[in-house]
């Protein structure tokens, strides 16, 4: 397949791109990744004017096609500042999927950001700088043929707040119950790496293990986010929400994080 990642210099796009190929490479994938700065060291060719950049677009897009051609998967990460430049990168073939790092607000080279233009069309409007979760997500959807859903941040939502230390088939279970209640997940995680001498995970690690965890079934449904070690939750009156326990099966219930820890060597 032919990947574009695009946007700004400085947007992140070669930290995703590199984080991409490491997830075809874990799942046994064939791929290239062709980077714009070493494209232009190989051609020796420096030339960021109208006319060079078309040059670099239609290079990379050649290259893209070739791959394609070769049944591998081509990531490529390059800023392609304007609508004719896309165009000129999908010349032989439209990308299969397009990731527009919208990380910034304005780059480090003045002419760049003079010329850049929106995308109109993209399948991915990356707005943080999680490269890792991005990863997963975008190549579960490639490999699967899927296109990502979005989380609407105004749609009634409900909270699930935990150390997931780490997640299991309990945290799972109280997931899809949460789901089934508004259709959308907030998973919060305490920020808690050796508190109390019982949580071994870093918060990148415990995303790492949701996202695998809840797979591309639930993409659009669900969102991460890192908060405090939060010991109490404190409400007024009237507040719109509740808070609420769920009651499992005595083996739900029963599923220990700990014994799981002790059965990871941790």
């Amino acid at each position: 397949m032919k990947i574009l990642i695009m946007g700004l210099p400085g947007s992140g796009k070669t930290t995703l791109a590199e984080a991409i190929t490491i997830e075809l490479k874990f799942r046994g994938l064939l791929y290239n990744w062709h980077n714009a700065d070493e494209i232009r060291k190989k051609n020796d060719d420096w030339d960021f004017s109208t006319e060079g950049r078309e040059r670099q677009a239609v290079r990379m897009g050649a290259l893209a096609d070739e791959d394609k051609r070769n049944g591998k998967f081509s990531v490529c990460d390059f800023v392609c500042p304007t609508q004719i430049m896309r165009k000129l990168f999908q010349i032989n073939g439209n990308a299969d999927y397009v990731i527009w790092m919208d990380t910034i607000k304005q780059g480090r080279y003045a002419d760049t950001n003079k010329i850049f233009e929106e995308p109109k069309y993209y399948d991915y409007r990356i707005t943080n700088f999680d490269a890792k979760a991005w990863a997963i997500r975008i190549v579960d959807d490639i490999v699967n043929g899927a296109k990502p859903e979005q989380f609407d941040l105004r749609k009634p939502t409900v909270q699930m707040l935990g150390r997931w230390q780490p997640w299991h088939d309990g945290h799972q279970a109280l997931f899809e119950r949460a789901l089934a209640k508004t259709g959308q997940v907030c998973i919060m995680i305490r920020d808690c790496q050796n508190w109390n001498d019982s949580n071994p995970f870093d918060v990148e690690d415990v995303k790492e293990r949701i996202h695998r965890a809840l797979g591309p079934k639930f993409y659009g449904q669900y969102t991460i986010q890192v908060v405090p070690n939060i010991v109490n939750i404190t409400y007024g009156r009237d507040v719109g929400y509740k808070i609420e326990q769920e009651v499992f099966d005595d083996a739900t219930h029963a599923i220990s994080a700990t014994k799981i820890r002790k059965e990871l060597g941790i």
